[in-house]
């Protein structure tokens, strides 16, 4: 292994503080929480986590918080991903590879539009606006 610069190590420390501040809860509104357990994990979780990290940059959107959490329970549709954000239900999403993660991203938290072919858990359209 080479050996790291001072600038190496400034930018190395930087890009952690960054993906930390992700992780971090006050002042944001939007939480995507991603299941993380051993099924997530195995299914391609890690690689969701990042595109949300990538795309969230892209966007520059500093009040989304990105959470993990173990099993959500449904093993056979990982990685599972729980988006919360106001003016919009609590929606499970299941089978979310890296584009459906920009797709959410794209429609869902910025065009405020559910992704129907990927949604698990629906709440009842009597408690929708519409």
């Amino acid at each position: 292994m080479a050996k790291m610069t001072l600038e190496d190590l400034k930018k190395l420390r930087d890009e952690k503080k960054k993906s930390m501040d992700r992780r971090e809860v006050e002042g944001k509104d939007i939480e995507i929480i991603i299941g993380m357990a051993t099924c997530g994990i195995a299914a391609g979780a890690k690689d969701t986590m990042s595109a949300f990290l990538t795309e969230l940059d892209n966007q520059n959107m500093h009040n989304v918080v990105v959470r993990q959490t173990g099993c959500m329970g449904f093993c056979y549709a990982e990685p599972t991903v729980e988006i919360l954000m106001p003016g919009m239900p609590n929606i499970l999403y299941g089978n979310v590879d890296k584009d459906t993660a920009v797709k959410i991203v794209r429609k869902h938290i910025l065009g405020k539009v559910l992704i129907n072919d990927h949604i698990l858990d629906r709440p009842s359209a009597d408690i929708m606006q519409q």
